[in-house]
């Protein structure tokens, strides 16, 4: 469908935005944490934000500025969201699991001015790792660093009220704020156009390491309104949110979807189910979000039938596949029965195609809905770039006001992903029915979806390639009961190398996100390769089936038994 900037629900920046929303329901509860006992409306939260706002002003960020935030979904993580877009600040969104190696990469490819944390998650030190990665911020003033390794970085933040050395903490940043006039940061919201990049989300590249996808309030802001609107949202509804913030899963499919409804974020700050099932209860959510897995902890908790969840009545269910089994116990047992499937891309800010509160169960498990309102969405024969008719696979593609600006220094990936008529290129096969359902056929990208988190091989590859005993290594996806897929790496040893299986999973685990750390190393002397010399990926899955005594293994369409060895992924993908 053809669309224009005047069709869409808003064109305003998100700061403005959110001050009208403020003006509108300001006494009515914005940010719930029920395991804190916080509440705040949307006059309270947003006199916070102005606070915050300028206090990073006064620590010198400027309009242009990026600023990464490195933290679990911690209340203050919205408040410097929406400080940060009050101000024109990009907001650079770090995953929480990422280790020193990960967040070296995104520092520096992001041209990053400030780095919000917190002080730990998980297995994961944040403020040893900051500490070891900029040592000049034990000597030197805050807010004048100068980082050999990182020469744009400049400030450092402390999400909290304790001191740090070198960094500054969240009750400084405040009364820095509450002692900078409000006319400077009035002047710098009413600058703001809503095709300004507001927020910055890494996702995994095909080529190693991630792409920053550059995302505007357009973007993001309409995105979140027409999310909320397929699943009927008004004012009074109250939305868990247990993903994670830094996603587009939590922020847009969740935060900008209450907020452009008027209703409330009901937070938890890292998954846990009985967390979410008390907050729930204890808040009447009607909505709730998460991956399948997530709603299969729930259901499956020991104490699920202590908990109240009679409130529920929508919410989404993203990231891969839901069985139907589960589908009917959301419905049955958690009362959820208007729950919504999602599908999208991090590129296309990120949901183009979504069910609806009516949807039968059968469409809920089997397809992703149809496609969002002032999208027009397309299944595209790769090999001609012709429509595919009804029920003919193709790759799925979209265009609109939701696909991004672009990969953040990267013109050729950019080029890449979008064709020249504007249409963003998915790699997913798949087609639409009569009815304008679309249903996942499989991937022309070589990835891996473990959990709803996307694993790019190569990323994993070339780290690997860095382990001292390590010759050459190849990574594919492993079928899991629980995860859907998991990684397995095949390494080559080099010569005189006894490294083990716990070595490579030990020296992933301690540099990277723990989701990417290999599940399974497989020690091979040599790789199965087509006459041509290409490593042939789906004889690898064979193997880790038939060592693990698994049954399911996934093809893909570029290295399908049978495939043109040197064909590309696109015409494979035709030809199956």
């Amino acid at each position: 469908m053809a669309w224009t900037n005047d069709q869409l629900h808003s064109d305003l920046p998100i700061g403005q935005y959110f001050e009208r929303v403020v003006a509108e329901h300001g006494d009515n509860d914005f940010v719930v944490y029920p395991d804190r006992d916080l509440r705040w409306t949307y006059r309270e939260f947003d006199a916070r934000v102005d606070q915050l706002a300028k206090g990073l002003l006064a620590i010198g960020l400027e309009k242009g500025d990026h600023l990464g935030i490195w933290a679990r979904n911690i209340p203050d993580w919205l408040t410097m969201a929406f400080a940060t877009a009050k101000i024109g600040v990009v907001l650079v969104t770090v995953n929480p699991v990422y280790k020193a190696h990960e967040l070296a990469y995104v520092i520096e490819q992001s041209d990053m001015k400030a780095l919000a944390i917190i002080d730990t998650f998980r297995d994961v030190d944040y403020v040893k790792i900051v500490r070891e990665l900029v040592p000049e911020a034990a000597t030197q003033q805050r807010g004048h660093l100068t980082s050999e390794r990182f020469p744009r970085l400049k400030s450092l933040i402390y999400m909290g009220p304790e001191k740090h050395r070198g960094f500054y903490s969240m009750p400084e940043l405040l009364v820095l704020g509450d002692n900078t006039p409000d006319d400077g940061l009035r002047a710098i919201t009413a600058s703001l156009h809503a095709d300004d990049t507001i927020n910055m989300q890494y996702t995994s590249g095909t080529t190693g390491f991630p792409k920053g996808v550059m995302l505007t309030s357009r973007n993001i802001l309409n995105n979140g309104f027409y999310i909320g609107e397929r699943q009927k949202f008004t004012s009074r509804d109250r939305v868990c949110i247990p993903p994670p913030y830094f996603h587009c899963f939590g922020i847009v499919l969740g935060v900008l979807a209450v907020l452009t409804h008027g209703a409330t974020v009901v937070g938890v700050e890292s998954f846990d189910p009985l967390l979410v099932l008390a907050a729930v209860q204890k808040e009447r959510a009607t909505a709730l979000y998460g991956v399948p897995t997530m709603f299969i902890a729930e259901l499956a908790h020991p104490m699920f039938d202590m908990f109240d969840t009679t409130s529920l009545r929508t919410g989404i269910m993203a990231g891969s596949p839901c069985p139907i089994e589960t589908m009917r116990q959301v419905i049955d047992r958690m009362h959820a029965s208007e729950l919504t499937i999602c599908y999208g891309l991090t590129e296309a800010a990120p949901v183009f195609t979504q069910t609806t509160t009516e949807d039968t169960i059968e469409r809920k498990c089997e397809t992703v809905g149809r496609a969002h309102d002032q999208v027009d969405v397309r299944v595209i024969d790769p090999e001609t770039g012709e429509d595919c008719p009804p029920g003919v696979p193709g790759e799925l593609c979209c265009r609109g006001y939701n696909i991004m600006k672009g990969y953040y220094k990267m013109p050729e990936s950019t080029a890449a992903a979008i064709d020249a008529e504007g249409y963003l290129h998915s790699g997913d096969l798949g087609t639409v029915d009569e009815h304008g359902y679309y249903r996942i056929t499989g991937r022309i990208k070589d990835m891996i979806i473990r959990g709803g988190e996307n694993i790019y091989p190569r990323e994993i590859e070339e780290f690997l390639y860095t382990m001292p005993g390590v010759e050459d290594a190849q990574v594919v996806g492993v079928p899991d009961a629980k995860y859907g897929e998991v990684v397995g790496a095949f390494v080559r040893r080099s010569a005189g190398s006894e490294i083990s299986e716990e070595d490579v999973q030990e020296y992933a685990r301690a540099r990277m996100a723990r989701y990417k750390a290999p599940k399974y190393v497989f020690f091979v002397e040599q790789f199965p390769l087509t006459a041509s010399g290409k490593i042939q990926k789906y004889k690898l899955r064979e193997m880790a089936a038939e060592q693990l005594g698994l049954t399911e293994v996934k093809v893909f369409a570029s290295d399908a038994p049978g495939a043109d060895p040197d064909a590309t992924d696109n015409e494979c993908a035709v030809r199956q």
